[in-house]
């Protein structure tokens, strides 16, 4: 089938995380997953799945993010990774790793799904076991990730940031390089939904700019690819730093961190939840379209809610007067949580815009 055209190319879809499952094995409480193997009212079969797979594929070629929950609690999670690769979509697993053995691993690579995220939180079993709620989780997702670098699967370590382990992040970041990731991604906490109990484990705005100004000087000293999700600030910081050393942000110069921009829900990104939900992002949890009685393409192109997210000129607050709206955006689900509005400006945000011009303006 032929990709649909018409559409405007600066809204290109570009990545999906599905939610394939809300079962888990662990009980993390920054998670929008229950612990629990389920099964859960209303999650998507393997039929239904397929479908949606095949309306993702005939608007674009995104990255699908299979995710949960634990996805391989999920008993057709390598039937539905098999459909998107031959359909040619990228295929990639985020799991927490304690269930990875070799014979998943060999499914793993036969299904065609390119990469694997394993979630780090702590640089030592105390740090990690304490923030996942499980005794033992930090050996076993240490023992999956040796065993797919053994196995030769490319994989990434994602770590959330509180206060629980924000000093730590070098070490964890040392931990993820001498595991042979290749790459090591951030996300800033999002305190909504489970995670509203985490509240006060939300670094704020100043410890925010440091973290991310860090991560910045890191990227040149370490043999793996950095990203900050979550975190939209790092376009700006990004290209502040660049300004600093007279450089310009080009992909010659800065890779794909040059052509990707801060808060994507909406408009090159979308979330959907285990039940067929269409959302920004997992953490912003506004109803986009019900994946049960409209077809994706619909909602992708169609969503108001979307529509909304791609008109930066709507912007509120300082995000929406700031010359780096383009490139950050700003959290609109830390927007949400904090007013009520997804459009409002982003709480935790230090910068200062440029534009001296009122609010109301």
């Amino acid at each position: 089938m032929s990709k649909q055209v018409g559409h405007s190319q600066k809204n290109q879809l570009r990545l999906v995380a599905w939610e394939v499952t809300r079962s888990c094995n662990l009980n993390c409480i920054h998670c929008r997953a229950a612990s629990g193997r389920g099964p859960y009212a209303g999650e998507l079969d393997t039929n239904k799945s397929i479908e949606i797979l095949n309306e993702i594929s005939s608007i674009g070629s995104p990255i699908v993010i299979l995710t949960g929950g634990e996805p391989l609690l999920r008993g057709d999670i390598f039937d539905l990774a098999k459909h998107g690769t031959a359909k040619g979509l990228r295929m990639v697993m985020a799991t927490n790793g304690s269930l990875l053995t070799p014979e998943i691993i060999r499914k793993i690579k036969s299904s065609g799904i390119k990469r694997v995220s394993v979630s780090i939180d702590g640089a030592d079993k105390g740090q990690h076991d304490q923030f996942r709620m499980v005794d033992g989780a930090f050996e076993k997702s240490l023992s999956g990730v040796r065993q797919l670098q053994e196995a030769g699967v490319e994989f990434q370590i994602n770590t959330t940031v509180t206060r629980h382990n924000f000093h730590n992040i070098s070490d964890i970041l040392g931990l993820s390089v001498s595991l042979g990731a290749v790459a090591h991604h951030l996300f800033l906490l999002v305190p909504t939904g489970r995670a509203r109990e985490m509240k006060d484990q939300e670094i704020g705005a100043a410890e925010y700019e440091q973290l991310l100004h860090w991560f910045y000087q890191m990227r040149d000293k370490v043999p793996l690819h950095l990203k900050a999700t979550c975190a939209p600030h790092y376009y700006r910081i990004l290209r502040q730093e660049a300004s600093s050393k007279g450089e310009k942000v080009t992909i010659e110069t800065y890779g794909l961190d040059a052509m990707t921009r801060g808060c994507l829900g909406g408009t090159s990104f979308c979330f959907i939840s285990y039940d067929g939900i269409v959302q920004p992002c997992g953490y912003l949890e506004l109803n986009c379209g019900d994946l049960k009685q409209s077809t994706f393409s619909t909602i992708w192109h169609g969503s108001e809610k979307f529509g909304q997210l791609r008109e930066f000129s709507a912007y509120k607050g300082k995000c929406g007067r700031c010359e780096y709206i383009r490139v950050c955006g700003g959290c609109r689900a830390r927007a949400f949580e904090a007013t009520g509005d997804f459009l409002a400006e982003e709480p935790l945000c230090a910068y200062e815009p440029l534009s001296k011009r009122s609010d109301n303006e």
